[in-house]
């Protein structure tokens, strides 16, 4: 057997698949859980060495034959965290993540610096928002002096693992452009962000070589090769954040697809030959990990909402599917805000979770936990719709993430984006993307687009279309879902 790993260093877990490049088949999926410390300052952060941690557990549970077989490996890696390393690599503090909503302050300051946000568009493509990497290294320095002086390296989730695994340390243009310092239509570095985040320091002799797509990182060091129990000396793909891989994992590496993603967070991304810019800053313009771009958004409470909901009302999953489809179209008039992390889309980092509309006629558990679903999805919708307004257009949504097993939440997602919604049976979107982009290094004469052809299977099964009279309704409710928001918007600003 020959194999190919893929690594998904997600928020809650750590994903492995390995690959069957022979077979065609995924050979074999484990994980281990990761802590995940927050505090009510919006502080969201996670130690290094929990993720190296969960890497060694999950690789001890891979049968070791199996992982003997491995001939290439890459990693995907949450986006946006900040992994401050000294000269010898040794991480000076806890790690900022996606999630964190704690550097408002130091984001307004970043894009004053910088001229105000239309400068920041022009200078880099994106406002400064708190997910993203900038607000976290300012707010280092002003809150932690001392590590600061020692920063040596500014790296991301997946580059740390990938600094582990070969010794190197390097970026890709993909994961890079959610630090906000990347100006994405030339994918370099733009030296007025810099500067605006420090200007009293040149932040470009910490950040890292950047190298152009699938150029691998290096090879298996020994040492890490024997704490994970794979050969050493096997090629190391550059990888990218979790959203890249994710759309290599779900063949979204050519115009004409959407990916929808039901995760923690949600998020919804369209491959594009050219840079997508968003005047209005709600689409992230970010570069691909495949010599493209991927105009994105995300929103931070996706599966995170239902989950809450579940939980609220101690509905497990088993019986999660039959609830939701016991309430009508609606939910009655229930409206779910999903903003229980505070939230990135629409830009309120101090906004909280509301629902709205109920009376004495509507308080069910079924209408609380569709409410849920449907509000996680009309916040994608904004994203849908958005894409458009830009020229970017859902012909067809391919969904991936741990909702994607809801044949319920499928249904909504369809009829709500009036577009039909296509399955794979590669589940770990993020983790078989990173998986496809390793074996492009043995594959050097294929292209990705050519590899993800070869190796992705449509699960005909779990398809579904739009029904007529459902994108009507769901116009209707749409359009309540937003004046909801726009109600609430102005007790968060």
């Amino acid at each position: 057997m020959n194999t190919v790993i893929g690594i998904d260093l997600g928020t809650q877990a750590l994903k492995l698949v390995f690959y069957d490049v022979n077979l065609r088949t995924v050979a074999a999926v484990e994980s281990a859980p990761l802590e995940l410390h927050q505090d009510e300052s919006g502080a969201a952060e996670q130690q290094a060495d929990w993720w190296l941690s969960a890497l060694k557990a999950a690789f001890s549970r891979v049968d070791p034959e199996l992982r003997a077989s491995a001939l290439a490996i890459a990693v995907s890696g949450q986006q946006h965290g900040f992994v401050a390393v000294d000269e010898a690599d040794s991480v000076l503090a806890p790690v900022k993540l996606w999630c964190d909503t704690s550097t408002e302050v130091e984001c307004a300051e970043i894009m004053r610096e910088a001229g105000g946000f239309d400068a920041c568009i022009e200078q880099a493509g994106n406002p400064i928002l708190p997910g993203y990497t900038a607000s976290k290294i300012r707010w280092l320095k002003k809150n932690h002096p001392q590590a600061y002086e020692k920063l040596d390296a500014i790296l991301l989730p997946h580059d740390y693992l990938n600094l582990y695994l070969t010794g190197e340390r390097c970026m890709e243009a993909g994961d890079a452009s959610g630090t906000g310092l990347l100006d994405i239509r030339g994918r370099d570095w733009s030296r007025p962000m810099l500067r605006a985040v420090d200007p009293d320091r040149d932040l470009s002799e910490c950040l890292p070589h950047l190298r152009i797509d699938n150029e691998p990182v290096g090879e298996l060091r020994a040492a890490a090769a024997a704490e994970i129990g794979i050969p050493a000396g096997i090629p190391v793909a550059i990888g990218g954040g979790d959203n890249m891989m994710g759309a290599v994992g779900t063949g979204n590496v050519s115009p004409g697809n959407v990916t929808m993603s039901l995760g923690t967070s949600g998020t919804v991304y369209a491959f594009a030959e050219a840079p997508v810019i968003d005047p209005k800053g709600n689409i992230a313009a970010f570069c691909s990990s495949t010599g493209g771009w991927l105009p994105l958004l995300c929103t931070m409470n996706c599966t995170v909402t239902t989950e809450l909901m579940r939980d609220l009302l101690g509905v497990d999953l088993a019986r999660f599917e039959s609830q939701v489809s016991r309430a009508p179209r609606g939910s009655e008039g229930v409206i779910t805000l999903p903003f229980f992390n505070g939230e990135r889309t629409p830009n309120l980092p101090r906004a909280r979770g509301c629902v709205v509309g109920l009376d004495g006629r509507n308080m069910k558990p079924e209408n609380f936990l569709r409410s849920a679903v449907e509000g996680a999805t009309f916040a994608l919708k904004f994203g849908i719709d958005e894409l458009a307004a830009l020229g970017v257009e859902a012909r067809n949504i391919v969904l991936t993430g741990g909702g994607a097993n809801s044949g319920e939440w499928r249904q909504i997602v369809a009829d709500v984006c009036a577009s039909p919604v296509t399955v794979y049976e590669q589940e770990e979107g993020a983790a078989f993307g990173a998986a496809l982009q390793a074996m492009q290094l043995l594959e050097p004469g294929a292209s990705i687009a050519e590899i993800c052809r070869a190796n992705l299977t449509r699960n005909d099964g779990l398809c579904c279309e739009p029904g007529q009279d459902a994108i009507k309704f769901y116009e209707d409710a749409y359009g309540q879902y937003q004046q909801a928001v726009e109600a609430v918007s102005s007790l968060y600003a």
